[in-house]
Protein backbone atom coordinates (compact mmCIF):
# COMPACT_ATOMS: atom_id res chain seq x y z
CA UNK A 1 0.00 0.00 0.00
CA UNK A 2 1.23 3.65 -0.72
CA UNK A 3 2.48 5.52 1.81
CA UNK A 4 0.37 8.19 0.46
CA UNK A 5 -2.32 5.95 1.55
CA UNK A 6 -1.77 5.65 4.97
CA UNK A 7 -4.19 8.49 6.40
CA UNK A 8 -7.06 7.18 3.98
CA UNK A 9 -6.76 3.20 4.97
CA UNK A 10 -7.22 4.42 8.65
CA UNK A 11 -10.50 6.54 8.58
CA UNK A 12 -11.97 6.20 5.23
CA UNK A 13 -14.49 3.38 6.88
CA UNK A 14 -17.91 4.63 8.64
CA UNK A 15 -20.21 2.87 11.05
CA UNK A 16 -23.35 1.94 9.33
CA UNK A 17 -25.21 3.16 12.36
CA UNK A 18 -24.01 6.73 11.13
CA UNK A 19 -25.03 6.95 7.59
CA UNK A 20 -28.32 8.15 6.63
CA UNK A 21 -29.97 8.43 3.27
CA UNK A 22 -30.16 11.30 1.44
CA UNK A 23 -33.57 13.42 1.08
CA UNK A 24 -34.79 15.88 -0.49
CA UNK A 25 -32.15 16.04 -3.45
CA UNK A 26 -33.29 15.02 -6.92
CA UNK A 27 -30.80 12.39 -6.20
CA UNK A 28 -30.62 9.25 -4.28
CA UNK A 29 -27.66 7.96 -1.97
CA UNK A 30 -26.16 7.88 1.76
CA UNK A 31 -24.23 10.48 3.61
CA UNK A 32 -22.51 10.46 7.01
CA UNK A 33 -23.74 12.10 9.55
CA UNK A 34 -21.59 15.27 10.05
CA UNK A 35 -21.05 15.05 13.82
CA UNK A 36 -19.85 11.60 13.30
CA UNK A 37 -17.04 12.88 10.59
CA UNK A 38 -16.35 15.85 13.70
CA UNK A 39 -15.78 12.75 15.79
CA UNK A 40 -13.33 10.74 13.94
CA UNK A 41 -11.89 13.78 13.06
CA UNK A 42 -11.43 14.44 16.69
CA UNK A 43 -10.32 10.93 17.34
CA UNK A 44 -7.65 11.33 14.60
CA UNK A 45 -5.67 14.61 15.04
CA UNK A 46 -6.72 15.80 18.42
CA UNK A 47 -9.21 17.93 19.73
CA UNK A 48 -10.84 20.94 17.43
CA UNK A 49 -8.92 24.09 17.65
CA UNK A 50 -5.89 22.19 18.50
CA UNK A 51 -4.95 19.27 16.27
CA UNK A 52 -7.66 20.52 13.23
CA UNK A 53 -10.20 22.97 12.64
CA UNK A 54 -12.28 24.82 10.33
CA UNK A 55 -12.90 28.59 9.28
CA UNK A 56 -15.64 29.98 6.97
CA UNK A 57 -13.65 31.31 4.04
CA UNK A 58 -16.40 33.02 2.28
CA UNK A 59 -20.05 33.16 2.30
CA UNK A 60 -22.89 34.86 -0.11
CA UNK A 61 -26.51 34.35 -1.49
CA UNK A 62 -26.50 33.54 -5.78
CA UNK A 63 -29.52 33.92 -7.66
CA UNK A 64 -31.18 30.63 -8.35
CA UNK A 65 -34.34 29.44 -11.06
CA UNK A 66 -36.13 32.53 -11.75
CA UNK A 67 -40.04 31.83 -10.19
CA UNK A 68 -41.80 35.04 -11.17
CA UNK A 69 -41.08 37.84 -12.76
CA UNK A 70 -39.68 39.47 -9.57
CA UNK A 71 -38.65 36.71 -7.41
CA UNK A 72 -35.59 34.24 -8.08
CA UNK A 73 -34.68 31.01 -5.58
CA UNK A 74 -32.34 32.39 -3.74
CA UNK A 75 -28.56 29.69 -2.73
CA UNK A 76 -26.82 30.27 0.52
CA UNK A 77 -23.09 29.55 -0.48
CA UNK A 78 -20.30 29.00 2.05
CA UNK A 79 -17.03 28.18 1.26
CA UNK A 80 -14.90 26.22 4.47
CA UNK A 81 -11.11 25.46 4.94
CA UNK A 82 -10.49 22.73 7.18
CA UNK A 83 -7.12 22.47 8.80
CA UNK A 84 -5.36 19.37 10.63
CA UNK A 85 -1.64 18.46 11.81
CA UNK A 86 -0.39 14.92 10.53
CA UNK A 87 2.79 13.43 11.64
CA UNK A 88 4.00 16.99 11.96
CA UNK A 89 2.87 18.54 9.36
CA UNK A 90 -0.01 20.88 8.82
CA UNK A 91 -2.55 20.23 5.58
CA UNK A 92 -5.49 22.35 4.42
CA UNK A 93 -8.40 21.68 2.06
CA UNK A 94 -11.42 24.05 0.91
CA UNK A 95 -14.83 22.87 0.10
CA UNK A 96 -18.11 24.42 -0.82
CA UNK A 97 -21.77 23.72 0.49
CA UNK A 98 -24.84 25.17 -0.59
CA UNK A 99 -28.34 25.54 0.32
CA UNK A 100 -31.76 26.73 -0.86
CA UNK A 101 -31.87 29.95 1.31
CA UNK A 102 -35.67 30.81 -0.33
CA UNK A 103 -38.02 29.46 -3.23
CA UNK A 104 -41.26 28.30 -3.51
CA UNK A 105 -42.15 24.34 -2.67
CA UNK A 106 -44.26 22.21 -4.81
CA UNK A 107 -47.18 23.76 -3.76
CA UNK A 108 -46.58 27.31 -4.69
CA UNK A 109 -46.03 28.62 -1.13
CA UNK A 110 -42.56 30.77 -0.49
CA UNK A 111 -40.35 30.05 2.20
CA UNK A 112 -37.19 30.85 3.99
CA UNK A 113 -34.82 28.76 5.67
CA UNK A 114 -33.01 30.65 8.52
CA UNK A 115 -31.13 27.45 8.69
CA UNK A 116 -29.60 27.88 5.37
CA UNK A 117 -25.92 28.64 6.21
CA UNK A 118 -25.14 26.67 9.00
CA UNK A 119 -26.85 23.71 6.44
CA UNK A 120 -24.22 25.17 3.48
CA UNK A 121 -21.22 24.93 6.19
CA UNK A 122 -22.49 21.65 7.93
CA UNK A 123 -22.00 20.65 4.02
CA UNK A 124 -19.02 22.24 2.91
CA UNK A 125 -16.97 20.66 5.99
CA UNK A 126 -18.61 17.09 5.04
CA UNK A 127 -17.12 17.51 1.80
CA UNK A 128 -13.75 18.95 2.92
CA UNK A 129 -13.35 16.20 5.27
CA UNK A 130 -13.98 13.08 2.35
CA UNK A 131 -11.12 15.00 0.86
CA UNK A 132 -9.02 13.77 2.95
CA UNK A 133 -10.44 10.28 3.72
CA UNK A 134 -13.39 10.50 5.88
CA UNK A 135 -16.14 8.17 4.94
CA UNK A 136 -14.11 7.12 1.73
CA UNK A 137 -16.38 4.09 1.27
CA UNK A 138 -19.79 6.21 1.27
CA UNK A 139 -18.25 8.47 -1.14
CA UNK A 140 -16.28 6.63 -3.62
CA UNK A 141 -19.80 4.25 -3.85
CA UNK A 142 -19.06 1.15 -1.74
CA UNK A 143 -21.91 1.55 0.15
CA UNK A 144 -24.27 1.26 -3.18
CA UNK A 145 -23.14 -2.89 -3.07
CA UNK A 146 -25.12 -4.15 0.05
CA UNK A 147 -22.94 -7.00 0.29
CA UNK A 148 -20.00 -4.36 1.47
CA UNK A 149 -22.64 -2.85 3.96
CA UNK A 150 -23.31 -6.17 5.31
CA UNK A 151 -20.00 -6.81 5.71
CA UNK A 152 -18.73 -3.66 7.19
CA UNK A 153 -21.79 -4.14 9.68
CA UNK A 154 -20.31 -6.89 10.73
CA UNK A 155 -17.27 -5.85 11.01
CA UNK A 156 -18.05 -2.96 13.76
CA UNK A 157 -20.38 -5.00 15.39
CA UNK A 158 -17.69 -7.70 15.98
CA UNK A 159 -15.16 -4.67 16.71
CA UNK A 160 -17.49 -2.91 19.69
CA UNK A 161 -18.17 -6.25 21.20
CA UNK A 162 -14.70 -6.54 21.99
CA UNK A 163 -13.97 -3.50 22.73
CA UNK A 164 -16.72 -3.90 25.69
CA UNK A 165 -15.10 -6.74 26.91
CA UNK A 166 -11.50 -4.85 26.85
CA UNK A 167 -13.55 -2.33 29.20
CA UNK A 168 -15.14 -4.91 30.99
CA UNK A 169 -11.87 -6.80 31.89
CA UNK A 170 -9.90 -3.09 32.33
CA UNK A 171 -12.99 -2.53 34.95
CA UNK A 172 -13.03 -5.95 36.76
CA UNK A 173 -9.28 -5.48 37.11
CA UNK A 174 -9.26 -1.93 37.99
CA UNK A 175 -12.11 -2.64 40.53
CA UNK A 176 -9.94 -5.68 41.94
CA UNK A 177 -7.09 -3.30 42.18
CA UNK A 178 -8.77 -0.95 44.38
CA UNK A 179 -9.99 -3.74 46.36
CA UNK A 180 -6.15 -5.03 47.27
CA UNK A 181 -4.92 -1.60 47.78
CA UNK A 182 -7.65 -0.46 50.41
CA UNK A 183 -6.61 0.48 53.27
CA UNK A 184 -9.93 1.52 55.35
CA UNK A 185 -12.82 -0.55 55.44
CA UNK A 186 -15.50 2.25 56.19
CA UNK A 187 -13.99 3.74 52.69
CA UNK A 188 -13.97 0.59 51.30
CA UNK A 189 -17.22 -0.21 51.97
CA UNK A 190 -18.86 3.42 50.95
CA UNK A 191 -16.59 2.61 47.56
CA UNK A 192 -18.90 -0.82 47.00
CA UNK A 193 -22.13 1.05 47.52
CA UNK A 194 -21.93 3.99 46.17
CA UNK A 195 -24.33 4.54 43.01
CA UNK A 196 -21.01 5.47 40.83
CA UNK A 197 -20.04 1.77 41.59
CA UNK A 198 -23.02 0.15 41.35
CA UNK A 199 -24.02 1.81 38.07
CA UNK A 200 -20.32 0.91 36.26
CA UNK A 201 -21.14 -3.01 37.65
CA UNK A 202 -24.52 -2.18 35.78
CA UNK A 203 -23.25 -0.47 32.99
CA UNK A 204 -20.62 -3.22 32.00
CA UNK A 205 -22.96 -5.76 32.19
CA UNK A 206 -20.80 -7.79 34.97
CA UNK A 207 -22.07 -11.44 34.28
CA UNK A 208 -22.97 -13.15 37.74
CA UNK A 209 -19.97 -15.21 37.88
CA UNK A 210 -18.01 -11.91 37.82
CA UNK A 211 -19.94 -9.97 40.47
CA UNK A 212 -19.98 -12.92 42.37
CA UNK A 213 -16.00 -12.92 42.16
CA UNK A 214 -15.72 -9.22 43.03
CA UNK A 215 -17.68 -9.97 46.04
CA UNK A 216 -15.50 -12.68 47.29
CA UNK A 217 -12.62 -9.89 47.19
CA UNK A 218 -14.39 -7.45 48.56
CA UNK A 219 -15.54 -9.61 51.69
CA UNK A 220 -11.99 -11.33 51.75
CA UNK A 221 -10.36 -8.21 52.06
CA UNK A 222 -13.03 -6.53 54.56
CA UNK A 223 -11.48 -9.66 56.88
CA UNK A 224 -8.07 -9.03 56.17
CA UNK A 225 -8.76 -5.13 57.46
CA UNK A 226 -11.17 -6.17 60.66
CA UNK A 227 -8.14 -6.67 63.16
CA UNK A 228 -6.80 -2.87 61.79
CA UNK A 229 -10.42 -1.65 62.44
CA UNK A 230 -10.43 -2.49 66.19
CA UNK A 231 -7.03 -2.76 66.92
Amino acid sequence: MSENLTLWRQIERTDPSQVKGITGKAYKGNSPKPHFLIFKATETFGPCGLGWGFEIVEEKLLDGALIAPDFHERIHMARVRVWYEWKGKRGQVEHVGQTAFCGKRNNGQTYTDEDAPKKSVTDALVKALSMIGFAGDIFMGRYDDSKYVSDIKRDFEQEAAAEQDDSRARFLNSCRQHIADAADPVALRQWWASDDQKRARRDFSLTQDEVDSLKTAFGDRLQQLAPRAVG
